[in-house]
């Protein structure tokens, strides 16, 4: 299929003073799911904002190109006409308007009223509690619920590229484990994801190829297979103890690939 999001040596000014990113490079195959893994801090969701437009002048270097086309320097709305769209970190549906109206919102700009009432279907199918939450206003949702209709809405868009910014923060391992199934179900029906998320294990389980991000460069970039099987991986993201107990940081630290 190839590349349909190509990210090259972009750096990332914060505050005008502080490298965020430092030469970060991803290529996101199309029909697949990648996963960014990181810590607090790492550059995750700077990473998306970037792709996404949302950060002023943004990137200071390097390229971005979705389809073919660069996107690094446009504004966010001729990105999500392009056909990316992006959930981020901690929602952010409109409280005061009702989940169908968040999920019009979606759709805003989109003119062809049979597809939009189909996108709207599929969505119910893949949440049905959003039809029951129909009337309700977004803010009284549950954390839950509003994960789904925060992807929903961006669904909406018909994005051909969904980029998730910690989709299971804050909830349950209940709730977690249906979001990741419908995440992967949204893959399997055509939509290329792009997940950054610190539930390593979970997110490893459904994606097709993973990167680890730490203090602004990618570190190691693998199939979830070779990572989950990564010494480093196992003790820092997937909680299983090092066999040299007490040195695992000192041997990350010191190991050239982090350099």
């Amino acid at each position: 299929m190839g590349s349909i999001l190509q990210v090259k040596n972009i750096e990332t000014l914060y505050y005008d003073i502080i490298k965020a990113l430092r030469g970060i490079s991803l290529d996101i195959q199309e029909g697949t799911i990648s996963v960014v893994l990181g810590g607090n801090g790492a550059g995750k969701s700077t990473t998306l904002k970037t792709i996404m437009g949302l950060l002023e002048d943004q990137p200071d270097k390097g390229t971005i190109e979705f389809m073919g086309r660069r996107i690094d320097g446009m504004d966010a709305e001729d990105i999500v006409n392009l056909g990316i769209a992006m959930v981020p970190e901690g929602r952010e549906v409109f409280p005061e308007l009702t989940v169908m109206e968040n999920l019009k919102m979606g759709a805003y700009t989109r003119k062809d009223k049979k597809g939009v009432q189909e996108d709207q279907d599929r969505v119910i199918r893949y949440f049905p509690i959003l039809k029951e939450r129909a009337s309700q206003q977004a803010g009284y949702l549950s954390g839950g619920e509003q994960q789904m209709l925060a992807m929903g809405r961006a669904l909406m868009t018909r994005p051909k590229l969904l980029m998730l910014d910690e989709p299971s923060l804050g909830l349950s391992p209940i709730l977690v484990r249906e979001i990741f199934e419908i995440i992967k179900t949204i893959n399997q029906e055509g939509t290329t994801i792009l997940l950054v998320e610190q539930n390593a294990r979970m997110a490893l389980s459904v994606a097709h190829f993973g990167y680890v991000l730490e203090t602004g460069r990618i570190v190691l970039a693998n199939t979830p297979q070779n990572l989950m099987e990564d010494e480093d991986v196992k003790e820092f993201y997937l909680g299983i103890k090092s066999e040299v107990s007490g040195k695992g940081y000192q041997r990350w630290r010191r190991k050239k690939r982090w350099r």
